[in-house]
C-alpha cells in the first residue's frame, strides 16, 4: 500500500491536472462560440454558390469548364483536414483512420495535409505529399483558403489530378461531429431523375453570357468550399476538445474522491495502530 506521503502527492498532482483540464474546457467553450457562428454563417453562402454554379453549368450547352469536366480517376488528390493540437478526444484519430482506409481504394493518390497532426502522422509514411499546411488553425482566414483553392484548381485544370477529395469533421453540435468525405473537383452538376443536368425551372437573362459568369464564379466556389471545410473542422475541434476536457475534469474529480478515501482509511489505520501500541506499552509497564 502506498504511504501517506505518496497519497498526498498524488492527490495534489491530480488536483493540479484537474485545474488545467477545467481551464482548457473554458477556453475551448469560449472559442467554440465564435467558431460555431462562423461555420454556420458560411454554410448558406457555400450552398447558394453551389446552386448558382450548377444552374450556370446546365445552360452552357456543349461548352464546359475545366473544373466541371469529369474524368477517369487515375490519380487523385486527397485533402486531409485535422487539427494543429491534441487533447481533443478521437477528433484527429478518426480522420487519420478514415484516410488510411480510403487510401486503399485509389490506384494513385497524393495527400494535401491541412493541420499539424495529419502532417506528423503521414510524413513518416511512404505516401506522396503535395503540401502540408501546419498553421492554418491559429486563425482560419479566407485568404489562406483561397490560396489553397487556387493551387488545387490549377493542378486539376492542368490534368495533374483527375479528382480532388477532402476528409474532414463536419460540425453538427457540441456533442456530435460527423466525419465526411466529399468530392471537391470536378464540381458536381445537379442531376434530374433521368440522369441529365436539370436547371431550377426558372428562366434567367444573363449579362454577360453564362460561360463568362461561370468562369468568374467557379474560382470563388472552390475557395468558398475550402473555407467552409476549414471552418467546420475548426468548430468541430473546439467542440471535441471541450467535451474531452469536461470528461477529463469529471474523471479527475472521481479519482480525487477515491484517493482521498484511501488516504483517510490509511491515516485512520495508522492512528489506530499507534493507539494500540501505546495502550499495549502502558499495560506492559503496569504488569
Amino acid at each position: 500500500m502506498a504511504s501517506l506521503i505518496d497519497l498526498r502527492r498524488r492527490i495534489r498532482s491530480v488536483k493540479n491536472t484537474q485545474q488545467i483540464t477545467r481551464a482548457m474546457k473554458m477556453i475551448a467553450a469560449a472559442r467554440l462560440r465564435r467558431a460555431q457562428d462562423q461555420a454556420l454563417a458560411a454554410r448558406p453562402f457555400a450552398e447558394a454558390l453551389r446552386d448558382v454554379v450548377a444552374n450556370l453549368a446546365t445552360r452552357m450547352g456543349e461548352r464546359t469548364h475545366p473544373l466541371l469536366e469529369p474524368r477517369e480517376e487515375k490519380k487523385v488528390l486527397l485533402a486531409v483536414v485535422t487539427g494543429d493540437k491534441g487533447l481533443c478526444g478521437s477528433f484527429n484519430t478518426n480522420v487519420i483512420r478514415r484516410t488510411t482506409k480510403e487510401l486503399e481504394g485509389f490506384d494513385e493518390v497524393e495527400l494535401l495535409l491541412l493541420g499539424r497532426r495529419a502532417n506528423e502522422f503521414f510524413k513518416r509514411r511512404p505516401i506522396p505529399i503535395r503540401a502540408a499546411h501546419t498553421t492554418l488553425f491559429s486563425g482560419v482566414s479566407a485568404a489562406a483558403a483561397n490560396e489553397i483553392a487556387a493551387d488545387i484548381s490549377s493542378a486539376f485544370s492542368s490534368g495533374e489530378y483527375d479528382a480532388v477529395y477532402v476528409i474532414y469533421n463536419q460540425f453538427v453540435s457540441v456533442l456530435r461531429q460527423d466525419l465526411k468525405m466529399e468530392k471537391l473537383l470536378p464540381l458536381q452538376e445537379e442531376k434530374g431523375g433521368d440522369g441529365a443536368a436539370q436547371p431550377d425551372g426558372n428562366e434567367y437573362l444573363f449579362e454577360p453570357a453564362p460561360s463568362d459568369i461561370l468562369e468568374a464564379v467557379v474560382e470563388s466556389y472552390v475557395g468558398s468550399q475550402v473555407f467552409r471545410v476549414l471552418l467546420e473542422s475548426q468548430a468541430s475541434e473546439h467542440a471535441a476538445r471541450m467535451t474531452a476536457m469536461d470528461s477529463a475534469t469529471r474523471n479527475a474529480g472521481e479519482l480525487i474522491d477515491r484517493l482521498t478515501l484511501t488516504y483517510n482509511r490509511s491515516r485512520q489505520a495508522a492512528i489506530t495502530t499507534e493507539l494500540i501500541e501505546v495502550v499495549s506499552g502502558a499495560q506492559a509497564l503496569e504488569g
